[in-house]
Parts: C-alpha cells; sequence; structure tokens
C-alpha cells in the first residue's frame, strides 16, 4: 500500500509538473503583452512601460521566469493577479465555494439520472422503452452544453418565466438551469455506461452459477450483477467531477455566475499570467487527488483489485 502510495505521489508529481510547464509556455505563447492588457488604454510612455515589465519580471528570460514562479509555488504563494494585485490564492478562496456548490448538484444529477437510466436500459435490454432511452441519450451526449444552456435559459427563463437566466447572491433558484446544463452531457454518457457494463455482467456465468444454486432473482440481479458493475461507474462518476469542474468555465459564463472557471476565462482576456496559472494548477491538484483516491476505492469496492 505505501510503496503504491510512493509511486502515485511521484507519478502526481509528474502530471503536475507537466501541466505547469505546458500552462506557462502556451501562455508566453499567446501573442499580445500582458502589460498592455494590465494598463488598458492608459497612455504611457515606452520607459513607463519597459519599468513595468522589469518589475514583473516579464524581461527575464523564460526558464528563469518559470523557475521562480515555482519556487514561489512551492511556498504556498500562487503570486499577485496583474489587473486587481490581489493574492491569486485569495481569489480562488473566494471563487471556488460557487464552483463548487454548481458541481456538486451538477455531480448529484448527472450521477442519479445516468445510474437510473442507465439500469432500465439494462434490465429492458432490446425491448422499444430500451430504444428510446438510447437515442435520447446518444442526442444528449451529441448537443454541446453551451448550445444546451441557451435553450434552457429561452424555455424556462424567457417563455415560461420559472427560473431565472442570471442567478442573484445566495439564489437556489438559480443554481438549477446552470447545474443542468453542466450535467446532462455527463449523465447520457453515464448512462451508456452503466448499462454497457450491466449486460456485460450479464453475460458471465458466474450468476448462472448463484440461479442453480437456488439464490432468489432478485438477489442475483442486486448483489451479484450491480455489485460487480460498479467498478467502471465509481471510476466515471470520481472522474465526472473533475469533468464537470472544468466544464464550469463555459456554463458559468454563460449563466453569468461567479466561479473558478468564470475567473480563468476572465483571466485569460486579460492576460494575468499568475491568475491563468493559479487556477489551472488548482484543478490540476484537485484532479490528482482525485484519481488517487479513486484508485483506492478500487480495493473497498472490489476485492480482487490489489494495490501492489
Amino acid at each position: 500500500m505505501w510503496r503504491y502510495l510512493g509511486r502515485r505521489l511521484l507519478t502526481s508529481l509528474s502530471v503536475l509538473i507537466g501541466v505547469s510547464i505546458f500552462t506557462f509556455l502556451m501562455l508566453h505563447l499567446v501573442p499580445g503583452d500582458p502589460v498592455h492588457a494590465l494598463l488598458g488604454r492608459q497612455a504611457v510612455t515606452p520607459e513607463r512601460l519597459e519599468e513595468l515589465r522589469q518589475e514583473l519580471g516579464l524581461n527575464d528570460p523564460i526558464p528563469v521566469q518559470y523557475f521562480n514562479y515555482i519556487k514561489n509555488v512551492v511556498q504556498g504563494d500562487l503570486g499577485r493577479s496583474l489587473k486587481t494585485n490581489r493574492s491569486v490564492l485569495d481569489s480562488i478562496k473566494e471563487q471556488f465555494p460557487s464552483t463548487l456548490q454548481l458541481t456538486f448538484f451538477a455531480l448529484l444529477i448527472s450521477s442519479t439520472f445516468g445510474i437510473l437510466i442507465g439500469t432500465i436500459c439494462a434490465f429492458s435490454h432490446n425491448s422499444w422503452f430500451d430504444k428510446i432511452l438510447s437515442i435520447v441519450t446518444i442526442s444528449g451526449i451529441s448537443i454541446p452544453p453551451f448550445f444546451f444552456g441557451l435553450l434552457l435559459i429561452l424555455f424556462f427563463s424567457v417563455k415560461l418565466n420559472w427560473l431565472p437566466a442570471v442567478a442573484k447572491s445566495n439564489d437556489p433558484g438559480g443554481l438549477i438551469l446552470p447545474a443542468f446544463t453542466l450535467a446532462i452531457g455527463e449523465a447520457c454518457w453515464l448512462a451508456r455506461l452503466v448499462r454497457s457494463s450491466i449486460l456485460e455482467e450479464f453475460n458471465k456465468n458466474y450468476q448462472w452459477t448463484a440461479r442453480a444454486k437456488g439464490v432468489r432473482e432478485s438477489t442475483v440481479l442486486f448483489y451479484h450483477v450491480l455489485r460487480n458493475s460498479l467498478i467502471p461507474i465509481v471510476t466515471a462518476i470520481s472522474l465526472q467531477f473533475v469533468y464537470l469542474m472544468a466544464g464550469s468555465v463555459v456554463v458559468e459564463s454563460i449563466f453569468a455566475r461567479q466561479g473558478i472557471g468564470r475567473l480563468a476565462v476572465t483571466a485569460i482576456q486579460n492576460r494575468d499570467f499568475p491568475l491563468v496559472q493559479g487556477t489551472v494548477a488548482f484543478i490540476a491538484v484537485i484532479y490528482v487527488l482525485i484519481n488517487t483516491i479513486t484508485d483506492l476505492i478500487y480495493a473497498v469496492v472490489d476485492p480482487r483489485v490489489r494495490l501492489k
């Protein structure tokens, strides 16, 4: 177990370093000058521009800039926003609870509907009901989230006036449309996975052995078949958390909702290097942690899995 955790830690560190290098290089390869984005339309002399670049360390070679960035990160300092001069870590702490709330609600929706629909499709395999739900789930996967979000706004906000398109602070009703927009594609994808996983277990011989021993049909289905189908389902649900958090970039922008996704979009538009790097690094750390926790859950869900 400890050897496995050690290997996972080394792998996680290599992933985080790779993400930081890729993000750092991409930001510096994008055309434009962050100093001009910082100043906006202010009229300044070339000398002042050069002075600002020197203060921000933008005149240093890229390897030197990256080394200074990593040195500060190791000390728990993600830098300060070029636009607001606020601590990047404070900005993330302020916006993250809103994204976390949206992600958990979307995960609850996608998991509930995905498992329910997938199980129904598997137990009614090849029936007309299964075929209709299969068409619905494939359509749900194919629709881009931003388009689905606009449809929800048009129907529920503009036509029916049931739910707000732009959520006010502490308004639970303003969470419904963004959460469904974020969850619908993942729910349909999960339903397809659950269906395939259960049908695969239906084709294995152990269930016939259980029936031959006189085990009740409900016990065979719910204790044996569904239990052995959990491994891919648990994996999918755990990884969906990160996918949903990443998808919040689009959804929070559509619904003008506060969160780390919208913070990242604003930072990219302003060429705010420290803020972009901080938000990407933060999401990468969460992704690595969830991956590691998921691997550890394997041994609990399925005793056949052994961590060496």
